[in-house]
């Protein structure tokens, strides 16, 4: 993973940058340690539980990292799936598909 392959991801690496005081390898060590947080798992384990309450915690977390490093494909599905949730309710429609993709774009980032 680089600076390069994170911008071509569409990532806002200025932006994400600019919050680790442009300090590159910083901000890559970041970006690895978000694409390893263990809330995608939480995530998906309440979400396949049922678990509203549980899977709205994950998200929110998960948003606040990938919004901090402006990794902004995984951060925007995050955003909705955050709104959907805050009810603290399931099922909710089309939930489990941005959950899907969410998780997919996750392991394209991991794969840069």
């Amino acid at each position: 993973m680089n600076i390069d392959s994170l911008k071509a991801f569409g990532a806002n690496t200025d932006e994400g940058l600019a919050r680790c005081m442009n300090d590159e390898s910083l901000y890559l060590r970041v970006v690895g340690m978000t694409l390893e947080d263990g809330n995608f798992e939480k995530l998906k384990a309440a979400m396949d539980a049922g678990d509203a309450a549980a899977a709205f915690s994950a998200v929110h977390a998960l948003k606040g990292t990938a919004g901090n490093v402006s990794l902004t494909p995984v951060y925007e599905p995050l955003c909705e799936l955050t709104e959907m949730l805050r009810a603290k309710k399931l099922p909710v429609d089309g939930a489990q598909e941005l959950l899907d993709r969410i998780l997919a774009l996750r392991e394209e980032a991991r794969s840069l």
